[in-house]
């Protein structure tokens, strides 16, 4: 049964530099990286050398500990080069592409009557099955669990995020065609989750054979674990997959085209860009021809995601495995007087400190400076303002500090990923990186319960 969710808790933080509506082309670039460090918990081994070729979908590594799980070229071209971090570890694989981008074939007929095996076997000896995530953990999905439910966000509620009913206008074919494989996966439900405080495009309003749900209130709605948390907790010993909207476009094009296409619509936003737009691009992607002529005078930072939960990168850097944006924003090295205490219709606040709060619809241009430095961990309640989650937050966060497993457990450490707590990072008093203990916590369940 459909249901519709008001959230109350929460924060919108409204920035300058959202893509307009519009797509723009970009010379196309040859040169594609792909990070085996974009999969947490993964020990990547190499199925291919320097100067060999590969077709898109050729499989470049796999999983060490799982070699059903396979990652694939995402263009034909030549391995360029393969760099290495501390104890030889594989940090990237660069491929120089093909002016004609060449495809492996895939030959999947009849599809429609396909059971949950062959479906799974085809994800994963394609190489797609690394875009199905789980929870627990949010990592790559484990292919021998069944899962209790799956959820899918059809919108992103970050601030400047990728807008999914723009990017997948006209699909509504491909989509269906992907929810109908995505949904035999799974004995239990579908959830395919909409924007309640707009209208959805009919790509998900009209989508068949899943239960539809609606999320109003403010960010983080659009995050799967929050809205996994108020319709299908997950428990200890339970497991829920979800996916993005593109990747399951993805999906569909392999069972209909018989190839690994993993063309996407990203946004390349901030207040950095010129010219905010969006773009048809290729995953792994390198993002200076984006950004060519079209970033402000000013020292940058180079986001391959959100502001939130992105990853900085340089340049000449590339698009992240599971990225649909590309974010730019001021650096801010340089020093304020008076640094927070200054008064100002310009500065952002969760608190009434500056009178911005009188324009609560102002969009603001905020740069990376932190404000001040790591301080006293204290009881705020700040946290809780922003989480919508019935979870204990601040408590869960020391029972990961003193590694207190058995308290982490009963706390719903099982519900949570980095990018639900990203807004208690943001707004904390004490600069604590919440994320990453999440993270820590989460590595060190992964390892107890191994």
């Amino acid at each position: 049964m459909s249901k519709h969710i008001k959230l109350k808790k929460g924060l919108n933080v409204n920035l300058v530099g959202e893509a307009e509506k519009v797509y723009a082309s970009v010379k196309f670039n040859n040169d594609f990286v792909i990070k085996p460090t974009d999969f947490h918990n993964l020990t990547p081994k190499l199925s291919v050398k320097e100067g060999d070729h590969v077709l898109a979908g050729s499989v470049i590594f796999f999983d060490k500990y799982n070699d059903k799980i396979k990652f694939c070229s995402p263009v034909s071209g030549e391995i360029k080069s393969i760099i290495r971090g501390a104890k030889r570890r594989i940090l990237e694989i660069c491929i120089k592409s093909d002016d004609e981008i060449k495809y492996a074939d895939y030959d999947f007929k009849n599809f429609d009557n396909f059971s949950r095996e062959q479906i799974i076997d085809a994800l994963l000896s394609s190489g797609l099955w690394p875009f199905i995530k789980q929870r627990p953990y949010d990592i790559i999905a484990n292919p021998y669990d069944t899962p209790k439910s799956i959820h899918i966000s059809a919108f992103k509620s970050a601030p400047i995020s990728v807008d999914n009913d723009f990017a997948l206008y006209g699909m509504n074919n491909l989509f269906q065609i992907g929810l109908d494989i995505i949904s035999k996966l799974t004995l239990g439900t579908t959830h395919l989750n909409l924007d309640g405080n707009t209208n959805s495009s009919t790509t998900f309003t009209e989508a068949k054979g899943v239960q539809i749900n609606k999320f109003s209130g403010p960010h983080p709605a659009g995050n799967v674990g929050v809205q996994m948390h108020h319709i299908d907790p997950v428990n200890k010993g339970e497991v829920v997959w979800s996916l993005e909207p593109q990747d399951i476009i993805v999906i569909a094009r392999l069972f209909t085209e018989g190839k690994f296409d993993v063309s996407r619509i990203i946004a390349v936003c901030g207040s950095q860009i010129l010219k905010p737009r969006y773009y048809r691009t290729i995953l792994g992607t390198c993002i200076s021809n984006f950004l060519k002529d079209n970033l402000k005078e000013g020292e940058s930072r180079f986001i391959s995601g959100d502001v939130f939960t992105g990853n900085k990168i340089n340049l000449d850097g590339n698009l992240g495995f599971y990225d649909t944006q590309i974010t730019v924003i001021k650096e801010g090295n340089n020093p304020e007087f008076l640094g927070w205490a200054m008064p100002g219709f310009n500065k952002f606040s969760l608190s009434r400190s500056f009178f911005s709060w009188l324009t609560p619809t102002k969009k603001f241009d905020i740069d990376t400076n932190m404000k001040g430095e790591e301080r006293a961990y204290v009881v705020t309640g700040q946290y809780e303002k922003v989480l919508p989650m019935d979870i204990y937050i601040q408590q869960l966060i020391k029972s990961i500090m003193i590694e207190d497993i058995d308290l982490m457990e009963k706390l719903g450490l099982y519900e949570l990923s980095p990018e639900d707590v990203a807004l208690c990072e943001f707004v904390c008093t004490s600069k604590i990186e919440v994320q990453k203990i999440i993270r820590n916590g989460l590595d060190l369940l992964i390892k107890e319960n191994s």
